[in-house]
């Protein structure tokens, strides 16, 4: 019998990477497997949600330059008043509640490419009245060889001022890495696009937080 003192002399469990068919698992109708009466799709919102309607898409990149094709993609996002779809969130204000804020897709198997359905974000408020967040999205990956699965912020291109003032980008010290996570605008769109690459090592290496 192993008692409380005793777990402090065990060794730590192996850790190991995301396997191979981990799409399979989490994206089945993508890969093939339509086995899911209801199945999580790329599609955020319906015809009652309110705000400017967005296409959000990119590619993911590996540290050579190589793009990964058996990806997985999550988001998280305000509405367009700026509150989330979560009990937690009780800040004052409007709330749509028929958005969910919440998607998940697969980069596709042939071009690598990854794109939501969704609609611009509203401005956060800070807790204690200290202003309020630059509209963002939090974007979530996993795939094979990756441990632990790599968060991070898309911001827009066009929200240049509220950019600025933003407390999290302002953390970021180098303005050359603060690029990393803002989405641009792809003109003469007949949607409006927005197209965020990710790369998870070399040069261009995105910008991923520690939560």
């Amino acid at each position: 019998m192993i008692v409380p003192d005793a777990l402090g002399y065990l060794p730590e469990t192996p850790s190991q990477t995301a396997g191979p068919f981990v799409h399979i698992g989490l994206i089945p109708r993508q890969a093939g497997f339509d086995i899911f009466e209801n199945n999580l799709g790329s599609i955020t919102l319906g015809s009652e949600v309110q705000g400017q309607r967005i296409r959000i898409e990119g590619r993911i990149f590996d540290g050579t330059g190589a793009v990964i094709r058996d990806a997985l993609v999550e988001i998280w996002q305000a509405d367009s008043f700026g509150r989330f779809n979560h009990p937690a969130d009780d800040a004052a204000g409007p709330r749509d509640t028929a958005f969910r804020g919440w998607g998940r897709t697969g980069t596709d198997f042939e071009t690598g490419t990854w794109s939501f359905a969704t609609i611009k974000p509203g401005r956060i408020a800070r807790r204690h009245g200290e202003g309020r967040l630059a509209p963002h999205i939090l974007v979530w990956i996993v795939a094979r060889g990756i441990n632990l699965g790599l968060l991070t912020r898309l911001y827009f291109e066009d929200e240049a001022a509220a950019n600025g003032e933003d407390p999290v980008l302002r953390l970021i010290e180098q303005p050359e890495r603060r690029k990393t996570l803002i989405a641009r605008r792809v003109s003469g769109a007949a949607e409006n696009t927005y197209v965020f690459d990710i790369h998870l090592q070399g040069a261009e290496e995105t910008v991923f937080f520690d939560v």
